[in-house]
């Protein structure tokens, strides 16, 4: 039996640990996220438990059809050190691309979050003093 090429190391090593990566930070973003989704839906654990699981499975979908599609390379791999780095230029993008989707999706809600918030805020209040040209304070009757 012939020993396993750099190239075949390389590929199962590549996915091993993008899947992981993956698979951990999805877990922790769902986890930590979900108290997040609960201010952001204002309470509503039913509709917050069901958006984490939907962006847990696009967050699959979407970094699994990357990790697939970076597998291939053009690349001659035949020593242990050109494994090495390929390896980790692979994983590194992988990780990239996990931490881009990660602040978009604070970015998104964040914007909903701020959204919530403007629009279950008190209205504003009349002010009942107000400071005249010479820094004296004036009372307002409304």
């Amino acid at each position: 039996m012939e020993p396993m090429q750099p190239i075949v190391l390389m590929y199962l090593s590549y996915v091993a640990l993008s899947v992981g990566l993956t698979i951990w930070v999805a877990h922790t973003l769902s986890r930590s996220g979900r108290v997040f989704l609960l201010d952001v839906f204002r309470g509503n654990e039913e509709l917050a438990d069901s958006v984490n699981h939907l962006l847990v499975v696009g967050f699959y979908l979407i970094n699994f059809g990357y990790v697939a599609l970076a597998l291939r390379t053009t690349e001659v791999v035949e020593t242990s050190r050109s494994a090495v780095e390929m390896l980790s230029w692979k994983v590194g993008l992988v990780l990239l691309v996990l931490g881009g989707m990660h602040f978009f999706n604070m970015y998104v809600f964040s914007r909903m979050r701020r959204r919530t918030t403007i629009r279950d805020a008190a209205p504003p209040v009349l002010p009942d003093t107000m400071l005249s040209g010479d820094g004296q304070s004036v009372s307002c009757a409304v």
